[in-house]
């Protein structure tokens, strides 16, 4: 084969070993992204949960006014 057929295989080898490698990664950022997505949907429902649990429990923390004791200076 002439030098130019050469030169021509050898470009397409490298494209193809580039694609390869950025098909490869896209995958890896793919996965990784599913990842943090599934993080993020448990850290949401841990959130919602202890927002539930501190509308039940705040109420029981604040005393009323009929509760609560004069200042000092009364």
């Amino acid at each position: 084969m002439s030098d130019n057929a050469h030169d021509l295989i050898a470009r397409l080898e490298e494209l193809e070993t580039r694609f390869a490698f950025q098909e490869h990664t896209m995958q890896q950022l793919s996965q990784a992204y599913a990842d943090q997505q599934r993080r993020i949907d448990v850290l949401e429902k841990m959130m919602q949960e202890l927002r539930d649990q501190l509308e039940i429990v705040l109420p029981s923390l604040v005393a009323t006014e009929a509760e609560e004791t004069p200042p000092p200076h009364y």
